[in-house]
Formats: structure tokens, C-alpha cells, sequence
């Protein structure tokens, strides 16, 4: 199924996540499993998160210490749904699997 995600930017051009195990480079067109990192101030919830829309009103995309994000629209699989406010995008997949197709 189609989806976006809101990825880091680096200056080098590699892409991460944005919060949870930021340092993992990801490549795209790779399917990748996802993976549980219990990280401190965050709920715990497996999987690769995504939205239905590439919106998260919540999260800019330029941060003030020159930080950049970018959307990408990916592939998931075996996901669930979670319903999230609509300042958090709306509804989230928790996906186990995801590939990454191209930067929208």
C-alpha cells in the first residue's frame, strides 16, 4: 500500500529517521523491516510509522540548527491503523515492512 513518511535530511544527502534510531541511514528502494528501539520520552510503538497524506502539522520541516526534512512517499506491508489527532497528521500506519520509493 501507498503512504508517506517524513524523513532527515542530512547534508550529504542519506536520509533517517527523525527520531527513533536517527543515525540509521536508510536506502531507498530496500524493503526493511521494521525494528523496536524503546527510546526515552517516546510511546512505545513498533513499526515504521507513516500517514495516508504527507501532512504532520506537529513537525516543521526546517529546523533553526539547519536540520531538514523531507516527505517521501513509500510502500508498506503488514500494517495497522492508529487514529491520531489531526495536528499529528490524522491516521498513522504502523507498518512492519516499508520501502522507500521516491522524495515527493
Amino acid at each position: 500500500m501507498k503512504a508517506y513518511k517524513l524523513f532527515r535530511v542530512l547534508k550529504n544527502g542519506d536520509i533517517t529517521p527523525l527520531f527513533i534510531n536517527k543515525n540509521k541511514v536508510l536506502k531507498i528502494g530496500e524493503w526493511m523491516p521494521s525494528e523496536n528501539h524503546p527510546t526515552k520520552g517516546f510511546k512505545e510503538r513498533k513499526g515504521w510509522h507513516c500517514t495516508a497524506e504527507p501532512k504532520a502539522p506537529h513537525l516543521k520541516l526546517k529546523l533553526a540548527n539547519g536540520t531538514i526534512r523531507a516527505w517521501y512517499q513509500v510502500e508498506i506491508e503488514d500494517f495497522k491503523t492508529e487514529n491520531r489527532p489531526k495536528t499529528q497528521g490524522g491516521v498513522w500506519y504502523l507498518a512492519d515492512n516499508m520501502r522507500i520509493i521516491k522524495k515527493i
